[in-house]
């Protein structure tokens, strides 16, 4: 067979293959092949095997690209599936004012949080909401992500949310890392709404919705249900109303207490359930009876100084698919890296080591629905890889410098610069 890209003589290629999401024990399985090569044709995977037996298998193309991989684990490229990737402002004052322990509620009390950003986010051009959000995915990039999903929602009126909205699709063009946007105008209520919250919920359903979605701007619809913020009947409402203008529903669920997001996911069929911090038995088998995915944010947890983890070991033997983002965001998600999450899953969720590569990778991919084309190393499927340094557990060296290429669709789209 023909190919135009080469990995060859790689230490350990962890393939990920097989069907996802992966749930339970099988969330463990990685189908590692020793001394393996993989072998891409027009982006797309054509061999993936022993060495020795793409010597015989592969015929390569005069201007193929050959990358020799010896002593080093290759990895399906990382997928990204929670992010607020474009926005404006700076809270990094708010990082300090934690560190000096303030709360994220004393924080939101004073005019910071989301709504801070909100008021950045609408005095700014789309332009530098383009070239902000440009910066970030180039770090995303280097850390072995290349596929993100990317929401709005800093916005929480139309003229910014389309602005958003606009920006993730501009910026998607312009740079190696595929983008599955979002709508989440329910991010929070916004000030000029608040005490007559039923309005913006109509705004949202009746206007917001309905603009976004004939300009064909979002795959996704996603709404924060939190005490506080919406209600689980709201919640159900707009992910409803979403899912009739053509959107998939997704939701962040039970972040900060037990309210409900779980059931809504449930419900209305949600691809995905994200943040779950406070997620109960009960709950955690709805969400593996009804087939949503788990999307688990540690680093939120981590920076936000909640004092708990998600409990990942309970939703796995439960039987919930369990997948892993970084949730980059102004406030609560200082983190562009995937492995960095990874490191956390591991040892503050008890996950293993390969149950938190299939969470970065397969059932990542399958939170944004992609999981037939990327998120495993098998024939048929999209040449996106990571190539490590060393060993598999090198990954979740913390600052590590592990990460030596980064393959998007069969070229490369980040080579470590060695110093």
């Amino acid at each position: 067979m023909q190919a135009d890209f080469l990995i060859e003589n790689a230490d350990l290629v962890a393939t990920c293959a097989g069907p996802g999401p992966r749930r339970g024990s099988a969330q463990r399985e990685i189908t590692s092949i020793p001394n393996a090569s993989i072998a891409g044709y027009e982006g797309q995977i054509v061999f993936v095997g022993s060495a020795h037996d793409a010597k015989s298998a592969i015929t390569l193309t005069p201007n193929a690209q050959v990358i020799d991989a010896e002593g080093c684990t290759v990895v399906p490229g990382f997928v990204d599936p929670h992010t607020h990737l474009v926005f404006a402002g700076d809270r990094r004052d708010e990082l300090r004012r934690r560190l000096g322990g303030a709360t994220y509620a004393e924080i939101a009390a004073d005019g910071g949080g989301i709504v801070k950003t909100v008021t950045a986010t609408r005095a700014a051009s789309e332009h530098e909401l383009v070239d902000g959000a440009r910066k970030r995915l180039a770090e995303m990039l280097c850390f072995g992500t290349t596929t993100a999903e990317a929401k709005s929602g800093y916005g929480l009126e139309l003229k910014a949310e389309r602005r958003l909205m606009r920006a993730i699709k501009t910026v998607s063009a312009g740079q190696p890392i595929e983008i599955a946007a979002t709508f989440m105008g329910a991010h929070e209520v916004p000030l000029e709404y608040r005490g007559r919250k039923a309005d913006y919920v109509k705004l949202l359903i009746d206007e917001m919705i309905p603009a976004i979605a004939d300009e064909g701007l979002a795959e996704w619809c996603d709404v924060f249900c939190e005490q506080g913020v919406f209600t689980p009947d709201e919640s159900r409402d707009i992910l409803r109303a979403g899912q009739q203008r053509g959107m998939k529903a997704r939701i962040h669920a039970d972040e900060l207490a037990l309210s409900g997001g779980s059931r809504v996911a449930a419900d209305v069929g949600a691809h995905s359930a994200d943040h779950l911090i406070f997620v109960d038995e009960n709950h955690a088998q709805l969400l593996a009876e009804k087939n949503v995915v788990a999307t688990l944010l540690p680093s939120a947890a981590f920076f936000l100084k909640l004092g708990r983890f998600a409990p990942a070991r309970m939703l796995i033997e439960h039987g919930a698919a369990v997948a892993l983002a970084t949730d980059l965001n102004p406030g609560g998600g200082f983190t562009t890296s995937m492995p960095f999450v990874m490191s956390l899953a591991c040892f503050g969720m008890n996950m293993t080591l390969e149950e938190a590569l299939i969470g970065a990778t397969i059932n990542a991919a399958a939170s944004i629905d992609r999981h037939d084309r990327i998120g495993s190393l098998e024939a048929g499927k999209q040449l996106d890889a990571v190539i490590v340094s060393g060993m598999l557990a090198d990954l979740i060296r913390v600052g590590g410098p592990v990460i030596k290429h980064v393959i998007k669709r069969g070229r490369i789209a980040h080579t470590r610069i060695e110093s």
